[in-house]
């Protein structure tokens, strides 16, 4: 099966997200305390999943494997997540039961990170409540994409498979000051040569609409 999504710049998407006024005028720094809001981007992202029969009869090695899934919904308000993070902490923590790992199995959270001052708040809480006290090595790599809305559920697994394959882990870039709220802040250098065996990817959507992805070494 072939899993991702693609997503196009338009004035419609951006006069939509100018309404909603969680666009930043600059480059979008997530999980900072001063953050103001998402860039919008543009791309593709997909990835081929196949069984485990199909896997064994394959002459190149699979990357890793998808070891845990979950869609979960907080139904809390049409474009914005509830403050406590319900859907995103539901999500995560049912991937992390249906791989059967524990919080401190995660090497690596590619967060959803969109750099709004709503969602950084409502994610880091949630992701409080499933990993503190010890947290692992976490960014957004929207830093660098920007929001790809429809794509970035797809670009973002790639990015974790590639976390996985590579042995990195992605900077949060622009970074500065930790949210007051929180007691992690997000990795701000790029990390070679790691140990990276589980790797979380949190895509979470309009309508509380929220995904967690574990992708696993093989």
């Amino acid at each position: 099966m072939i899993a991702g999504g693609a997503d196009a710049l338009t004035k419609f998407t951006l006069n939509g997200f100018n309404t909603l006024m969680i666009l930043d005028d600059a480059f979008c720094k997530p999980f900072d305390e001063h953050r103001k809001g998402l860039n919008l981007g543009e791309g593709a992202g997909y990835v081929v999943l196949v069984s485990e029969k199909v896997a064994k009869s394959l002459s190149k090695p699979i990357y890793c494997t998808l070891s845990g899934y979950n869609n979960s919904n907080d139904a809390f308000h049409q474009t914005a997540s509830s403050p406590d993070g319900t859907g995103s902490f539901m999500a995560m923590q049912g991937a992390l039961k249906q791989a059967g790992l524990d919080p401190s199995d995660i090497s690596y959270i590619n967060l959803h990170g969109t750099g709004t001052p709503n969602n950084d708040s409502a994610e880091g809480t949630a992701v409080k409540r499933v990993f503190g006290p010890v947290y692992p090595p976490m960014s957004s790599t929207k830093s660098f994409t920007g929001h790809t809305l429809g794509a970035s559920g797809g670009i973002e697994a790639v990015f974790s498979v590639l976390a996985i394959t590579h042995h990195m882990i992605y900077p949060n870039l622009r970074f500065e000051t930790k949210m007051a709220e929180l007691p992690f802040e997000p990795e701000t250098q790029l990390l070679i040569d790691q140990d990276v065996r589980h790797v979380m990817s949190n895509s979470f959507g309009f309508g509380g609409n929220c995904t967690s992805l574990i992708f696993s070494a093989v």
